[in-house]
């Protein structure tokens, strides 16, 4: 039985979108373990195994979550469907809501969260950016409230593009995707932050959907791809 109060509800959170994954627990007071994988080959391996591992931790049986959460995309075309997959089969298991999360709204919660920048400019942008090789992005843009001026879609970035945008008020570029911004164009109400998104932010918006009762359809859902296929950067060997 799902509990009534938020304070109460603990959640498990499923990230692989990207390079980093991350698998934690935790209520909306307090993570209460957490484990990331820096190898992105490795991430199918590692999501039961950490589970597995935090829930002994912290002497949880996962039948007494109350709702998985699982970033939905866009990102790494693999990452996405192990990291669903896994979310889709424990929420199925134990009976009890999937959240879903965009990444590209987690990189605008963390700009809105703990970039200053977004408090004193009047009706700023935000431009959540994930790079998808040469001058394309999976990109959103939102309000300062997180509304949603663009919605996320693949961009092939040209200046074109960016003066239009920079014609209706100052822009907050943020993600991995962020840098390229400066490679086309200059302008004193562009401001590029290449902030990636934690637990936190997973946090915020994961117990807001919770409030609303946005949950997904634990058989059909599937993830934000954008395009057909894209695979992360591979890391390089040292």
């Amino acid at each position: 039985m799902q509990n009534n109060s938020n304070n109460l509800a603990t959640f498990l959170y499923i990230d692989t979108a990207g390079e980093r994954a991350m698998v934690a627990v935790g209520s909306e007071s307090a993570i209460l373990a957490i484990e990331t994988n820096e190898m992105v080959n490795t991430h199918a391996s590692f999501v039961q195994t950490a589970i597995d591992k935090m829930c002994k931790e912290i002497n949880m049986p996962i039948h007494e979550l109350d709702a998985v959460v699982v970033t939905m995309g866009p990102g790494s075309y693999t990452g996405l469907r192990v990291g669903l997959s896994s979310a889709k089969g424990i929420a199925y298991a134990i009976n009890k809501p999937l959240i879903g999360i965009s990444t590209l709204a987690l990189l605008a919660k963390h700009a809105i969260t703990h970039i200053n920048l977004i408090k004193t400019e009047k009706n700023i942008q935000i431009f959540s950016m994930i790079d998808a090789k040469r001058m394309e992005v999976f990109g959103a843009i939102y309000n300062a409230d997180l509304s949603i001026i663009l919605p996320e879609q693949a961009i092939v970035l040209d200046s074109e593009f960016m003066a239009n945008l920079l014609d209706k008020g100052p822009l907050l570029c943020v993600g991995n995707g962020a840098i390229k911004t400066n490679q086309l164009f200059s302008n004193a109400q562009l401001h590029c932050i290449e902030s990636q998104y934690d637990i936190q932010d997973f946090k915020l918006l994961a117990f807001e959907k919770w409030a609303k009762k946005e949950f997904e359809n634990t058989a059909y859902s599937i993830p934000s791809y954008l395009k057909e296929f894209y695979q992360g950067p591979a890391k390089s060997s040292k």
